[in-house]
């Protein structure tokens, strides 16, 4: 991994961030695959604030790991912001976490036959009781599409600790 990319310095900020609040992290990926705990736990010392991450790539395993209704996801399908949002709570309340983030979506090259275009990313964050969601459509091939999604979700996480100590 190259340590000099925006995801692994945006991921330092996060860290600086966690533990200026006490606070720890976990992730719950799908299209991702665990590349957002790699990051993360590129740093040294992320284990400070870094509690957990969830690759739950296979619909079963969203429902089996995080607790996402199973109704849920055939109402909305995997990629949506409903589910996403399931995730993200579904990972803090598996963890011992403050703060959790949620990627979910279709990194290409195909489509999942949900009708949505390939590099849909639904995103979800959760602190203190409350979860945003998002969906993005970002462009490019399969590991750009992931990357984009590992920044953005980082950069969630700052806007959530910057607005929560405003």
């Amino acid at each position: 991994m190259d340590l000099n990319n925006s995801a692994y310095q945006l991921a330092q900020q996060v860290g600086k961030q966690l533990q200026a609040a006490q606070f720890l992290l976990t992730t719950a990926e799908s299209c991702t695959g665990g590349l957002a705990a790699a990051v993360i736990t590129a740093i040294a010392g992320s284990s400070d604030w870094f509690e957990r991450g969830f690759v739950t790539y296979s619909v079963p395993s969203k429902i089996e790991m995080l607790g996402v209704p199973a109704a849920l996801i055939e109402q909305h399908g995997a990629v949506s912001e409903p589910v996403a949002q399931a995730m993200a709570e579904g990972a803090l309340r598996h963890s011992n976490a403050h703060l959790a983030l949620a990627i979910t979506g279709l990194a290409g090259p195909s489509d999942s036959g949900e009708g949505k275009p390939v590099g849909t990313v639904c995103f979800a964050w959760s602190l203190d009781n409350q979860t945003h969601c998002e969906t993005v459509q970002f462009n490019g091939e399969r590991q750009q599409v992931r990357l984009q999604a590992v920044e953005h979700a980082l950069k969630g996480v700052l806007m959530l600790l910057s607005k929560r100590r405003n």
